[in-house]
This record gives C-alpha cells, structure tokens and sequence, in this order.
C-alpha cells in the first residue's frame, strides 16, 4: 500500500492511466484499489486525462446529481478522445452497476464497462478478458493492493459493503447488495500498514459504521473495532464516519473516550417530522433524536455531531418542514449537510407522489443551510483564543504563505479548514500535526497560527 506517483508528463502512453473518482469516500478507496491493482499489473499513473492512453471514471449513481455529474463526465472524457481516437474510456462503479444499458445507448463512444463487483479485475478490463462478473460486490482487503491519493497525512479505511437497511428513499442495497463486513484483523493490519506510510488519521467509512460485525453475528463490533485501531501505534487519530442512531449504545460511546478517538459523531437523521420519518422508513423522529443527543454530549461533553438531512420528501408541507427548522435549531449540530430529495427507481419511497417542486426544494434546502450557518459560526467561536491540534493537508490553493488542515472536529472533505500561517522562521510544518492558535472563526472554516 503506497501512495501515489504522477506518471511522466508529457507524451501519452497506452500503458498510462487516468482515474477520475466521483461520489464518495468510499468509491474513492475502490478507486484506490484500482489504481493499486493497476500499478501492479504494470500500468503507470498519470494525474492528467490528457496524457493517458486509458481514462477510467468510478461513477456514482447514488441521487440524480450525482448522474448528472456522472454523465457530464462522461461527455468531458469522450471529447479527449474525439481528439485522440487512440484513447481507450472505461465507465466503472455504482452507475454503471445501476442502469448499465441505458448508458450503453447514450454513450456508445466508451470502450469498456464494469459495475462494483470487479475493481481488482481492472486490467482484466481494460485488458479485454474479465470474463463474468462475480456474484457479489468487491470487498477489498488489507492485501490490496491500493494506491492513497488523499492529500496530506490521512486516509479512508472501508470497513464494510452494501448495506441491509431498508430505507425508503435509498438505492444504495440496490446497487451494493447487502451489508458485508471485513473481518477486524484485515481492518487493524491495514491501518498498521498506513501508520507505517505515515498516516496520522484514519476515517472509517462505511454504508453504515455502526452495523459493523453484526451480519458476522459480532455483537459491539464497531466499539471492540474502534479499541483495537486505539492500541495501533503511529495512528494519532481515529474517525468513524455515518453511523445510524438507533445503533449508537452506551457501549460504543465508551470505547470513544478512548485517547486516539475522535468524538465525532456523524448522525444521518434524515428528518424531524415523525410521519415523514416513518414514510422514509427511518426509525427515530425528532423528538427522540433529541434524547440520543442530550445522552451523548452527557457522556461525551466535547462531542461533535454532524447530521444529514433531506427536504422535499413526499408529504412535506410547511408544518413538517416548520418541524425541520425547530429541530435543526434545538438540536445545534456543529456540521449539517442537507440534500434536495430526488426520487430513486426501484425505492419505496419512488412510488409516492411528488408534493414539493425542484424550486421549493432547493429554496428550503437554502433556508435550512442559512439556518445552520449562523449556528455553525457560534460553535466555531469557541475555538478563538484557543491552541488546537491541526493536521496539516498542504499549502493554500487560494492564499500565498498559508497552510490548511483540519482540528479533530473536522472530517475531510464534508466540513471547515483550518488556514494558518507558520511560526516564524519556517519555509513548512515542522511535522504532520501542528499547534495552532485561533485567532478568528467564520461560519465554517477558522484561521490562526502555528506556535512552536
């Protein structure tokens, strides 16, 4: 397990190789695989589609954006080869796994196609001789071979596949099958192996977290999980990322006390409303949402919480949209996410008749991220004055002479940075994680400086 080397720049070569990830973070370690299995069979890796002689896009087919952003690069990447016939387009991943025919018909210009079920079997692909397809979605393992493309010094860990709930609204066990999880030594051996790479921080990921080890009859999977990664030395920090509340326990609010735990809790609740949430299928409502929040910041008083949720759901008038807002309120995540609903084919949820437009859908969605900004900046305003831990993720893209990185309260990708200047007499970070001072605070990211 490495990371990753730009290939050559310049000439294109049939032996180099593009991937272009789309979706989420655990697409992107299928994408890693891939690059892994890839370098190994002899393939080198080019960070340009345009000086690759194969381009491989890992769709995502989760929520009509996420096609639509798909399909939007699919056309990008067919362009690269109108100029050069000689490029070979492969489409891999959740979309493909989803709606593979349609996609044949509206993209004809793509040479090669596979789902979820074959990402170490790439070069086969490209290669021309994969022959069928497994039964099952790939589930890689700490003998993967995979390449970390994550900047700076951290890296998502998949714990698990596909996922056994039934929510109404989700594709997601339609297009993965249902939950699988990797056995806890490969998950331990493999962040030894990062720790070894230098990785300081490592993010669980998973369709679910908190079902880990339960479809292997383990009962507190993630807790004894979470207490094993604690003891792996090297690793400085340790995220679970997308955990459903009906399966967060005392036991597991235990084992995050440990010293290399984050407490970071991301909740997805969906909704407050307690018809709506019984109509997307979810178990808890906002009143006892609110519960299991009092119970963690009890138990856990520095906990931070991150929630998802979904506007315009079938049914939602303006008094359960009105309950939203008081939740969201009450609740006062420090991070919130919010998407628009978008009805899914083959979902319970598809069935129901639309009640919200595009256009009030997204206004709400507005409304409820306005909300959260001014609630998010009052919990970032407790970390002025304050000395934190930041690691580091690389110089500014937008600022000469600033780093960024992210606190312990922050989970890549999905919240703030920190941007901090360097202590005095320092051309880098003198390591992975720095000190910082706080010395302002927005709705989302904070600045300060590095002490010695």
């Amino acid at each position: 397990m490495t990371r990753p080397t730009r290939g050559a720049p310049g000439g294109r070569r049939a032996g180099t190789i593009a991937l272009i990830s789309l979706g989420c973070a655990k697409n992107l370690v299928d994408s890693e695989v891939m690059l892994g299995t890839l370098k190994r069979a002899g393939y080198s890796i080019s960070g340009r589609a345009e000086d690759a002689g194969v381009i491989i896009v890992n769709t995502c087919g989760f929520i009509g954006p996420a096609r639509e952003e798909a399909e939007r690069t699919l056309r990008q990447v067919l362009d690269l080869k109108r100029r050069d016939p000689a490029k070979m387009i492969v489409a891999a991943g959740c979309y493909v796994e989803r709606d593979r025919r349609r996609l044949e018909r509206s993209f004809p210009g793509i040479d090669a196609w596979t789902g979820v079920r074959d990402f170490d079997r790439i070069a086969d692909v490209i290669e021309g001789r994969a022959g069928r397809s497994r039964e099952r979605t790939f589930l890689y393992s700490d003998a993967s071979p995979r390449l970390v493309s994550t900047p700076g010094a951290w890296a998502y860990v998949k714990i698990s596949e596909g996922c056994s709930h039934r929510c109404g609204f989700c594709a997601i066990p339609l297009i993965k099958g249902p939950y699988v999880s990797r056995p806890a030594a490969s998950i331990v051996r493999e962040v030894r192996t990062l720790a070894g790479l230098g990785v300081k921080e490592v993010d669980l990921v998973s369709h679910d977290t908190t079902w880990f080890g339960r479809d292997r009859g383990v009962r507190n999977g993630l807790a004894s999980l979470l207490e094993r990664l604690g003891r792996v030395e090297g690793v400085e920090w340790i995220r679970y990322l997308y955990g459903y509340p009906e399966e967060i326990d005392d036991r597991l609010l235990e084992a995050m006390t440990g010293p290399r735990i984050c407490r970071y809790l991301d909740i997805p609740f969906q909704h407050a409303d307690p018809g709506l949430v019984k109509a997307m299928r979810r178990g808890m409502d906002g009143e006892r949402a609110l519960r299991l929040l009092d119970r963690i910041r009890t138990r856990l008083p520095d906990a931070v919480l991150r929630t998802s949720l979904i506007v315009g759901f079938p049914g939602e008038g303006r008094g359960e949209f009105a309950a939203l807002r008081r939740f969201v309120e009450a609740a006062r995540f420090d991070h919130l996410g919010v998407f628009a609903y978008s009805p899914e084919a083959g979902t319970p949820a598809c069935r129901l008749r639309e009640t919200v437009t595009a256009g009030e859908k997204e206004e709400r969605r507005r409304e409820i991220m306005k909300l959260q900004a001014g609630i998010s900046g009052r919990a970032n305003a407790r970390w002025v004055g304050r000395t934190i831990d930041v690691l580091v993720e690389g110089p500014d893209p937008e600022t000469a002479g600033l780093w960024t990185g992210r606190g312990r309260f922050q989970a890549p990708e999905v919240d703030g940075i920190v941007r901090f200047s360097l202590a005095a007499g320092r051309a880098e970070p003198p390591a992975a994680i720095v000190r910082v001072v706080v010395d302002s605070a927005g709705a989302y990211d904070l600045a300060g400086r590095q002490v010695r």
